[in-house]
């Protein structure tokens, strides 16, 4: 009976051990979450934000919904970090109050400490993979059709009249020169009235085209019922053609960008099925190659959260001789050499020197070979 008294005690204990740590794992996480998510939105989808709006003429409430619409892939990828964050933040801060030490004197071993965090790395790293499959494809999806969407409608001044717009080519000597003319009578409903183009981006010849109603759409500008008259320098009638519909494609040079397919856009068995056609079909080797490593990426980026919880455990234990919390640099150098071996191995594999496989899953092998050297020194070599 003593026993087992001594048993539920001695579980009580644990389990309030690892509700202490839990807690302060979880609030040093969510303030990392909120920390690397603005470094990311800051450093890269701000500036895609304003790049949008500036360039690309994209109004400003789209292109912020674009943005938001982008929101779960950029916690996906700060997850990771956070997670490794507050291992190392916690770690080290109950190393620094010698809190660590007295469990160690308890017999609480490292291995009993670092338990919940690795269930909590684990509970992560599965919460990653399944954000991955079924909302950051559907969201980076939406975000591009709105952002195709959004460029199709970026030259409809609805209810004006009698307007021009022109389309400047700035040479690297700092020179402009006109490329296109676009004369419009009215604009009603979306759909330009009487549209004139004079394009001069042909150096041997001008070319205009006249229709009686026109509109912008991903594919170009869609020309209904006109002519397009081809000219000399001397304004000389070289060729005429009459449409009833005619599609050009200029002034959207991000088109071909915005409409290119992305591996983020499919889970791993739309993603698995479009690599396989693609091998059938024998298309692009390096784009099979870069979808190939996305493939393989589904299953080694989610992973990577336990990985870094290994490598940061036994270097958030900081020596009772040191008397500073060393977490926050321990962090960010774990994180950089994770970030350094990541862009390494990718850009082997985007130029096929090395297989789909390795390239995403050879900082994670190289992260686990080294986390395992330093935790097991510091769980069995070490007192």
């Amino acid at each position: 009976m003593e026993l087992l008294e001594k048993i539920d005690d001695i579980k009580d204990k644990t389990s309030i051990l690892d509700k202490y740590i839990m807690r302060q794992v979880l609030e040093i996480f969510i303030m990392g979450i909120i920390i690397f998510t603005s470094i990311i939105f800051a450093s890269d989808t701000f500036i895609t934000l304003i790049k949008q709006i500036t360039l690309y003429g994209i109004p400003f409430n789209i292109a912020l919904m674009i943005v938001v619409l982008n929101l779960p892939q950029v916690i996906v990828m700060a997850i990771p970090m956070s997670v490794l964050f507050s291992t190392v933040m916690t770690l080290n801060r109950l190393s620094l109050s010698s809190e660590i030490t007295v469990m160690r004197a308890c017999g609480i071993g490292l291995n009993r400490i670092a338990k919940p965090i690795f269930i909590f790395s684990i509970c992560m790293s599965l919460f990653t993979f399944i954000v991955n499959e079924t909302v950051v494809p559907i969201t980076n999806s939406q975000s591009k059709t709105l952002a195709i969407w959004a460029l199709g409608q970026k030259n409809i001044p609805n209810g004006k009249q009698n307007f021009t717009f022109k389309e400047v080519k700035e040479h690297e000597d700092g020179r402009k020169e006109m490329k296109r003319l676009f004369f419009v009578q009215r604009c009603e409903d979306n759909t330009l009235k009487n549209v004139s183009v004079v394009d001069f981006s042909n150096p041997k010849t001008i070319q205009v085209i006249q229709s009686q109603t026109g509109k912008t759409s991903p594919e170009g500008w869609q020309f209904n019922r006109g002519a397009v008259y081809t000219m000399d320098k001397d304004q000389k009638v070289l060729n005429t053609t009459w449409f009833g519909k005619s599609v050009v494609d200029f002034g959207m040079d991000v088109k071909g960008a915005l409409t290119e397919e992305e591996a983020t856009q499919y889970n791993v068995i739309a993603l698995w099925k479009y690599v396989e056609n693609n091998a059938k079909k024998q298309h692009d080797p390096k784009m099979h190659s870069l979808f190939k490593i996305e493939l393989h990426n589904k299953f080694a980026f989610p992973f990577t959260t336990v990985v870094l919880v290994l490598l940061g455990v036994p270097l958030a234990i900081t020596p009772p001789r040191v008397r500073y919390n060393r977490g926050f640099l321990f962090s960010i150098l774990i994180i950089f050499l994770y970030y350094l071996l990541r862009a390494l191995s990718l850009s082997l594999g985007e130029t096929m020197s090395i297989s789909p496989f390795w390239a995403a899953w050879i900082p994670n092998l190289v992260l686990v070979i080294l986390g395992s050297a330093l935790y097991y020194r510091k769980v069995y070599t070490i007192t």
